[in-house]
């Protein structure tokens, strides 16, 4: 099968939204900048792993072929403060806190990275990437230290739309090695004390930019399909990688580049601050309302915990990747809320087809759906379809999820009409289900379902039986029920309704049914 030619993506560079033709036919190669890790990943970390998982997602049931390359900075400033603040080796540090990230990101779902390169293991190329520039005339020795002279490159600041006096690198010693006060370092000499590794220019250790490049050069070459990151990373760090690279090999470095949003704590606004890296200072107002840990955010792994992976994935894609998402309890609440649609039908779908949704095989291609006269297969493919092109339009998954909750609403009504839920008591055979023509119709439509919500990454794992954790878990939900049962029966509706919010917030979902209040923890499907 040919790879769909109808995808196009917004590139920041051209700030149009372009067809998607890769360099190499059927085949994409993707880089996203990851981590720093000197400590353990917050919320803010999920976003471009969430989104670009998504996106190779789509783009492998698309028919390509996709090569993705997540990086991880495990050499800079802020682990070498951890390390002495701490008193153990910048290496145990950043082992530590890629374990967490790498928790993190299976916990979120995110498991289609090919490659997790670190810095410390890509020195040689970093050092002949420097050395590469040196010769050209791009960068300069001086003192130990190696800059990039952003005056040899005509075309700095393309990306951005900024100049290299906007550039604000390292003051004290560093500014009197520079050429111009733009220039950025591209090797700095080793402090005492500090990890270092040799070089022709003595001990140190590289910049945060020239990582990168080096790296994408090692495992997707000279020019490559798609750059991703958040749109923080744009000034300097992005436009200084552009630099480095054509400067170096005299060709595009990327075709496509991709910028996510940042995301903003609902409850205090906008958040103000530069983030996790001092080094990125460029004043816009977007890294001006991350979330980071400078404004205390952090506990990824305990916001898993505590609301699901799935509710967070859920959470992330609702919103167009290039939008400002925000976060907080409203929000999370509100994405609890939207996914109990899906987990009551997928209870639904289990009691009268006696199959788990999330055991039903989806299709891992796209293709061309099958011709019927059946009036739900004809609207679920209609459904399918707006989803394929909300996807194709520069992966709008905001627009893509409305459709699925069309879908659910698609297959409970055909359900209630038909009255299936007949096969859910336990004296119809569940050899019967299968044999009846409506019942095979209604599978067949949750199949469709179960296709494109694979494409997201959502709804691929069983339910969480109710009643999970411990003892006395149960015994503590089946109490707070009972309160809240009884403040109901004297009117304190005020009360009733703030023991399940307080629930849903610790990923207790409850369900009114007749004559009785149903609990699950986490999702279902």
């Amino acid at each position: 099968m040919l790879p769909s030619t109808t995808i196009r993506v917004y590139n920041t560079l051209s700030k149009t939204k372009e067809p998607f033709t890769p360099l190499s036919p059927g085949k994409v190669g993707i880089y996203l900048c990851g981590p720093t890790v000197y400590k353990e990943s917050h919320i803010g970390h999920a976003v471009g792993p969430v989104i670009f998982d998504t996106i190779v997602r789509y783009l492998k049931y698309s028919g390509y072929e996709v090569k993705w390359v997540v990086n991880i900075t495990d050499v800079d400033d802020k682990l070498i403060a951890q390390s002495r603040e701490r008193g153990v080796p910048m290496a145990q540090i950043a082992e530590e806190m890629t374990i967490d990230y790498l928790n993190n990101l299976a916990g979120l779902g995110v498991d289609q990275i090919t490659d997790l390169p670190k810095a410390t293991e890509h020195m040689r190329a970093i050092i002949a990437f420097i050395e590469a520039l040196i010769v050209k005339g791009c960068a300069y020795a001086s003192g130990g230290d190696v800059f990039f002279d952003v005056a040899q490159d005509p075309t700095y600041g393309k990306l951005s739309n900024r100049s290299a006096d906007d550039q604000q690198g390292e003051g004290g010693g560093a500014a009197s090695k520079k050429r111009n006060p733009g220039d950025f370092a591209l090797w700095k000499s080793a402090k005492p004390g500090e990890p270092s590794w040799d070089s022709p220019w003595g001990l140190g250790r590289p910049g945060w930019h020239i990582e990168c490049s080096a790296m994408c050069k090692a495992l997707l070459g000279e020019t490559f399909d798609i750059h991703g990151g958040g749109l923080d990373l744009l000034f300097p760090h992005h436009e200084n990688e552009i630099a480095q690279s054509e400067c170096c090999h005299g060709k595009p470095m990327v075709k496509y580049w991709m910028h996510n949003g940042l995301m903003r704590k609902a409850e205090a606004g906008k958040v103000g601050g530069r983030g996790d890296r001092e080094s990125s200072e460029a004043g816009d107002a977007a890294a001006a309302t991350k979330i980071a840990r400078s404004h205390g955010a952090g506990g990824l792994a305990d916001l898993i915990a505590q609301y699901g992976g799935e509710r967070l994935r859920f959470l992330l894609l609702r919103t167009h990747y290039r939008s400002t998402s925000v976060f907080g309890d409203e929000a999370l609440a509100e994405a609890g809320t939207a996914l109990e649609a899906f987990y009551r039908f997928f209870e639904r779908f289990h009691k009268n087809s006696h199959q788990r949704f999330c055991n039903l095989i989806p299709a891992p291609l796209r293709t061309e759906p099958t011709p019927s006269d059946e009036p739900l297969l004809q609207e679920m493919q209609t459904l399918r379809q707006s989803f394929l092109d909300k996807m194709d339009d520069d992966f709008n998954t905001g627009g893509a999820i409305a459709d699925l909750f069309e879908m659910v609403r698609t297959l409970n009504k055909y359900a209630d009409e038909h009255q299936l839920d007949r096969f859910a008591e336990p004296t119809v055979p569940a050899a019967d289900a299968h044999q009846d023509q409506q019942m095979r119709h209604w599978v067949a439509a949750a199949h469709i379902l179960r296709e494109l919500s694979n494409v997201l990454g959502l709804f691929t794992s069983q339910p969480v039986k109710r009643g999970g954790g411990d003892a006395l878990q149960p015994k503590l939900i089946e109490l707070l029920i009972q309160l809240r049962k009884e403040a109901r029966e004297k009117k304190d509706y005020a009360t009733g309704d703030s023991i399940r919010q307080r629930l849903g917030e610790l990923g207790v979902t409850l369900e009114d049914k007749k004559g009785t209040t149903e609990w699950r923890i986490g999702s279902g499907s």
